[in-house]
């Protein structure tokens, strides 16, 4: 390959680009990024930069340095309108094209968004300029703030206006958040953690509509109530960028579907990060991002899948002063028992807990709250117990 094209200027883009060069590749380098910023890191944005904690320079993923070991051209603040599969070209929305051999899809998701979601006071936190907005207008005095959506960024997002001082709601139309990835059990213990921080949580109940003319002022709720707002946060998901690819031969649904490679339907093609539906499942985690380039890379370089990888799904989360850790894969039928720590009031005891998910007699997940180093161990004997390895499996 002459010329290989990374479309994505993101997390799983800049460690694709890293991969090449490391695995050999010394032609021509082209990163596509539709944000004006080179690659940051996107999960201290709901965190330690809403907080003020962290600035851009902590954010930064490359330095100069990097930057010109990679040897990469950087197209950056322009959105690619189409792929021309037949002509190797990438076309891009300010007329430019760029012919590749090889392109590697890292283009990410999108914040998924509200009708009437255009009123002033009303944020998504997905990127750098969402976070760089948020923290202006939490900086102007006490808001009443009203997070819709209480998974890993709501709950992120209204812990860090909490601890600013402002007086938050967060809105789940669930039962409970978080219910489809620990399982009831443990999302009612992680709830509560809202409650120890002073968050008002409301579940059961879905948004019926923003109040307010050019500024919000309140959240009508389907169950009839209106909650008072200055500011909105909607956390309701992502949407995988992948509008661009309509009409090309990659099959799209919820995400680029690729092999267990990263493998497309082109084999000139890959798809890694947020937007990859990799076997048949998209994973929007740190650790997918970082992990899939490797074996991407070498099936792309290859020109066929030669490499497959099943790693065990691990996330982690930062909320009202707890570290939430993740590992492994949960039914509703697990039964779940916690073996180190415990509950107080419902909530995580002082010193946090482990505990597993069991089926069948077997350890299928584990969850931990503050207990870093017991779940560490616990995540390493899941991984041998599954059967994973250290390297992935190689395709004969």
């Amino acid at each position: 390959m002459r010329t290989v094209t990374i479309v994505g200027a993101s997390l799983s883009g800049l460690y694709t680009a890293r991969e090449l060069r490391a695995q050999g590749y010394d032609g021509r380098l082209v990163i596509v990024g539709d944000e004006p910023h080179h690659p940051y890191d996107r999960p201290p944005l709901s965190k330690d930069f809403l907080t003020g904690r962290a600035d851009e320079a902590r954010l930064a993923l490359t330095d100069a340095e990097e930057t010109a070991e990679l040897d990469a051209e950087w197209l950056l603040g322009v959105r690619v309108r189409a792929l021309d599969a037949r002509a190797r070209t990438v076309l891009l929305d300010d007329g430019r094209t760029v012919s590749t051999d090889g392109l590697v899809i890292a283009t990410g998701a999108s914040a998924r968004r509200l009708p009437g979601d255009s009123l002033a006071g009303v944020h998504t936190l997905r990127t750098l300029d969402d976070a760089l907005a948020l923290r202006e207008e939490l900086a102007r005095g006490p808001r009443r703030v009203v997070v819709i959506g209480g998974g890993f960024i709501g709950a992120e997002t209204a812990s860090s206006c909490s601890s600013l001082g402002h007086a938050v709601t967060v809105v789940e139309a669930a039962p409970l958040p978080l219910v489809p990835q620990l399982g009831a059990d443990m999302a009612a213990v992680c709830a509560a953690l809202h409650r120890r921080g002073g968050v008002d949580l409301v579940t059961g109940t879905g948004v019926a509509g923003l109040r307010g003319t050019a500024t919000v002022t309140g959240v009508d709720l389907t169950d009839g109530r209106t909650l008072p707002a200055d500011t909105v946060i909607v956390g309701i998901g992502a949407v995988p960028n992948t509008a661009w690819l309509v009409g090309s031969p990659l099959a799209v649904r919820d995400g680029v579907l690729c092999d267990d490679g990263c493998v497309t339907a082109l084999p000139q093609v890959v798809a890694v990060g947020d937007v990859a539906s990799v076997g048949g499942h998209r994973a929007e985690h740190w650790t997918s991002a970082t992990l899939q380039p490797r074996i991407a890379v070498t099936n792309l370089l290859a020109g066929r899948t030669v490499e497959t990888a099943d790693a065990l799904p691990y996330f982690w989360s930062d909320q009202y002063g707890a570290r939430i850790q993740f590992a492994g894969r949960c039914r509703d039928d697990d039964t779940v028992r916690i073996t180190e720590g415990g509950l107080s009031d419902g909530a995580p005891a002082e010193g946090g807990f482990l505990a597993r998910y069991e089926r069948d007699g077997r350890t299928t997940a584990v969850l931990a709250v503050d207990r870093p180093r017991p779940f560490m161990r616990a995540r390493r004997e899941l991984a041998r117990d599954a059967g994973e390895k250290r390297m992935p499996s190689v395709t004969p």
